[in-house]
């Protein structure tokens, strides 16, 4: 599957208006570009899938128009975290030169931001108020307490919101109509289930499902993983009997054989846990927590995961 047919792309808001829920946030960036000379650096903030980006660049392409490719830098910062993406990147393309009389200014459109190392976020803040004139900048953040006050400061800051059921269910339906796939609304309504107000994911699911046959309940839970969730509490029970190797065989399977993502291992096994009659239940949880913050630093997924199983079985001697 290339790029260019993935659904996600191909269905992606090109104008405000199409964007999906975030009706005030919408109508207020609209006000906002009555008078685009006067428009502020802004910061998106919200958790992942609910438009945050999409918002950002159908901004520049109304703002630019036809050149918005030109003079519009984005940047993951989870990629370049560090003080020199900002000093080499941002403040090259920031500079005044080679801008265009037409264009009101360029735009840096920084996603992830709240990756970004706080002397890397520093140097961002000076470089804001050095270009203010010919330059805007679009922050990106799913965790804005990890963006410093400077910078919050300095940002118009939209708040957007987990997107509602109806919503995803009523689009994912539109792309259903358009693929000629068929579809039923139990499937699509798992599909929901599973993103959790996630467009992004959700679409991504959709185009999973729909390559191997209709959209349905038992379709979506096999394209998505679900299918071995009961392995799962499986997996949990041999833990806590002390059968690491066992537990870590149906891990290992569950993962490079059927496709379940490792934050998804976590979040199932946390459900699992609640099912349990133990007296141990608040040291598991814990021990959960503990191993998804590993995860999301960057440690190997494979050893921590092993490690958490090792640990229940420690907690349920």
């Amino acid at each position: 599957m290339t790029e260019s047919t993935m659904w996600v792309e191909k269905y992606r808001p090109a104008k405000l208006s199409a964007i999906v829920n975030q009706k005030e946030i919408v109508g207020s960036l609209k006000s906002l570009l009555k008078n685009t000379s006067e428009m502020p650096h802004l910061l998106f903030s919200g958790s992942a899938g609910v438009g945050k980006t999409t918002t950002a660049l159908c901004l520049a392409k109304e703002i630019l128009g036809d050149s918005w490719r030109e003079y519009t830098l984005e940047l993951n910062a989870s990629d370049e975290r560090g003080i020199n993406m900002v000093r080499d990147r941002v403040k090259k393309f920031a500079r005044f030169s080679g801008l265009d009389t037409k264009i009101p200014f360029k735009l840096v459109i920084l996603d992830e931001a709240d990756e970004m190392t706080s002397d890397a976020q520093t140097a961002l803040r000076r470089i804001i108020e050095d270009t203010a004139r010919h330059c805007r900048f679009i922050m990106i953040a799913n965790n804005i307490s990890k963006i410093i006050e400077p910078l919050q400061s300095r940002c118009a800051v939209f708040k957007f919101t987990r997107i509602a059921e109806d919503d995803i269910v009523g689009y994912l339906e539109e792309i259903c109509k358009k693929e000629k796939i068929r579809y039923g609304k139990d499937g699509l309504k798992t599909i929901y289930t599973y993103s959790e107000g996630d467009m992004r994911h959700s679409i991504n699911i959709l185009q999973a499902t729909a390559s191997i046959g209709i959209v349905n309940e038992d379709n979506v839970k096999t394209s998505a993983g679900l299918a071995r969730t009961n392995d799962v509490a499986e997996i949990l029970k041999l833990s806590l009997a002390g059968k690491i190797s066992e537990a870590r065989n149906k891990m290992i399977e569950l993962i490079k054989v059927y496709g379940m993502s490792e934050s998804d291992f976590l979040k199932y096994l946390n459900e699992e846990c609640y099912k349990l009659k133990t007296t141990h239940l608040s040291e598991i949880l814990e021990s959960i927590a503990k191993y998804d913050y590993r995860l999301i630093i960057g440690a190997n997924p494979e050893i921590q995961l092993s490690a958490l199983l090792a640990e229940l079985g420690h907690i349920g001697k």
